[in-house]
Order: C-alpha cells, then sequence, then structure tokens
C-alpha cells in the first residue's frame, strides 16, 4: 500500500532568512494580465545571484568554481503582477560539499504566504573543464545563515 504524500508546509515571509526587493517589468506580464510563469524562475535567479554577488562582495562570475542550474521548480499558489514589486524570500534547504538547494519564496503585497515557492539547485563546478568542485569558501560563508536548522 502505497503512503499518500505529505503536503506541502504552509510558510510565510518569516521563513525567509534574507528578503531581496526586484522590480516588475512591463514586459513580465503576458497577455492574460499576470507575470508570466516563465518569469518567475528570472526572479529566482536574480534573487539568489544578486544575494551572492552583494554577500560575498566580489563578482561570483570571476570564481574559479561557478555555480550550474541543475534543478528549478515552481509551485504557483497565485498571480503575480505589474508594476507592484516582487519581494523574494531565499532560504538554504540544503547545502552539500559541492551543491546548494534553495528554497525561495515569491510576495507580493501585504500577504504573508507566498504567491510561489521555489526550488534552485547550484552545483558548484571548475569555470575551465566543469567538473563537479566543492562550494567556494566565500559562498558557503554567505549561505550558512540562510540554511534552515
Amino acid at each position: 500500500m502505497s503512503a499518500t504524500p505529505a503536503a506541502p508546509r504552509s510558510l510565510t515571509r518569516d521563513d525567509f532568512p534574507v528578503v531581496r526587493r526586484i522590480t516588475t517589468r512591463w514586459s513580465d506580464e503576458d497577455v492574460y494580465g499576470h507575470v508570466n510563469n516563465v518569469t518567475y524562475y528570472s526572479y529566482f535567479d536574480t534573487a539568489v545571484n544578486g544575494y551572492l554577488i552583494d554577500a560575498t562582495g566580489t563578482d561570483i562570475r570571476r570564481l574559479d568554481a561557478i555555480g550550474l542550474v541543475v534543478e528549478t521548480g515552481c509551485r504557483f499558489k497565485r498571480e503575480l503582477g505589474f508594476p507592484e514589486d516582487v519581494e523574494v524570500g531565499l532560504a538554504v534547504e540544503k547545502l552539500g560539499t559541492s551543491s546548494i538547494v534553495y528554497e525561495i519564496g515569491l510576495f507580493q503585497g501585504e500577504l504573508p504566504e507566498p504567491a510561489a515557492i521555489g526550488r534552485f539547485v547550484h552545483v558548484y563546478v571548475t569555470r575551465e573543464d566543469r567538473t563537479v568542485t566543492p562550494v567556494p569558501d566565500a559562498i558557503r560563508a554567505a549561505v550558512t545563515p540562510l540554511v534552515r536548522g
């Protein structure tokens, strides 16, 4: 007999140690009058990499090891719209030897619950030959405060 999967836990802004603001653009909305689903993934990428640049104080594109996105996912809860900003909550679900699994919440307006919950996985590889390598020390130090206990 198969077990019923557990319902996803409810998240609020308070579940994310860091919240970053992203300005929506006119082009983010589609003909249905809401931010197009594919744009949510751009918000994930922008928030994670913007945080890493700010938190490390370096241009992460110049490190010897780079984070490649190997998995993304999103649970859409309600629509986002232009022209209101999106607040992006960041947390780390798992910090491994060579990978980081982020949990991301997209918020708009005053509601404490996210409009969407994302999963974003970086695997670190060497710049030169793209072999898996440990998460750089600067990145590890930047994301450690985001790890859920």
